[in-house]
């Protein structure tokens, strides 16, 4: 009799792609026909002392490690997998990437994550309605089909983001304040799993001889391509974004040199002008033109014609 028990999310006995709900009272792996799927929460309280008494310690530690990033990996004859996917729960940022812990043999499943995985909340709700992948096999080959699919729908998305940023810059519109390294803070957190991901995928596609079909093995090969492609992806726009801040960097730069330019130019041709008219200005006895009426357009009309003629000396040197 078990010693310790928990308290799943969901538990399911299936078979033949009919899945059964499991009612109150300990969990067990053992399943009589097909296979058990427990799927937990990591941070419940009793799942340590659970997984203890039912998985290798190995796999039982891998359930509820504060960090995790993906990986596949065979431990006796069953298989240790972290995978990741996009955050959709309500007020997340879907690149804020949740995690799932599992444990396969071939006739057990168990599940672990602390946020809703939506691609495995799919698989849930279809056993709930009494369908579910026949084999462990199929399990792993229709999760990962689904977390991939989330994957690259956010990613296209940032993609499109970033074309709508190349055609503002295009146009010389102005792009919100942090819109470019939203973006590219964005790709950046998603390219860190994804990687590894796709490493784990595709080792999980030449577990050959083991629990998993050639079809389902087809169908999991197909997926690593998606996921590789995914991080190709998220490379060149990671990359188009560097781009589009290079060249932002580059036309404020020029902005900046012009306009210090043109306050030297102006300056160059006002510092005599002030110079003059300084010196007239002096309130000491001798300064000629005091008593005539005149002095002042004089003054006024040399102080022109003097600016005016720096002003073209400037343009025919080209430096305006």
């Amino acid at each position: 009799m078990d010693m310790h028990s928990i308290t799943p999310i969901a538990a399911f006995d299936v078979e033949k792609g009919k899945a059964t709900a499991i009612g109150g009272g300990p969990l067990d792996l053992n399943a009589s026909q097909g296979y058990r799927w427990i799927h937990v929460n990591s941070q419940d309280e009793a799942l340590r002392p659970w997984a203890k008494e039912h998985l290798p310690d190995i796999a039982a530690r891998a359930l509820w490690q504060s960090e995790t990033r993906p990986r596949c990996e065979r431990l006796d004859d069953g298989l240790i997998l972290n995978l990741r996917g996009v955050n959709l729960n309500p007020e997340s940022d879907p690149e804020d990437m949740v995690s799932l812990r599992m444990w396969i043999t071939e006739h057990a499943i168990v599940s672990a994550r602390i946020r809703k995985v939506w691609a495995l909340d799919s698989i849930r709700q279809s056993a709930e309605a009494g369908a579910a992948p026949e084999t462990a096999g199929e399990f792993l080959a229709e999760l990962t089909y689904g977390l991939t699919s989330r994957i690259e729908t956010v990613s296209l998305g940032l993609e499109e983001q970033t074309d709508e940023l190349e055609e503002a810059i295009a146009e010389g519109r102005r792009i919100p304040t942090g819109k470019l390294g939203d973006i590219r803070q964005a790709v950046i957190k998603m390219r860190r799993f994804i990687n590894p991901q796709r490493e784990a995928i595709s080792m999980l596609a030449t577990l050959e001889n083991w629990i998993i079909a050639p079809d389902e093995l087809a169908l999991l090969r197909e997926t690593a391509n998606r996921t590789r492609r995914i991080v190709e992806e998220l490379d060149a726009t990671r990359d188009r974004l560097s781009a589009l801040r290079d060249h932002i960097d580059a036309d404020r730069a020029h902005a900046l040199s012009r306009n210090s330019y043109v306050l030297s130019v102006v300056a160059a041709i006002f510092l005599p002008l002030g110079f003059l008219t300084g010196l007239f200005g002096v309130n000491v006895a001798g300064m000629p033109g005091t008593t005539a009426p005149s002095a002042f357009w004089v003054l006024a009309g040399v102080s022109a014609v003097g600016g005016l003629a720096l002003f073209l000396i400037f343009k025919f040197a080209k430096w305006l």
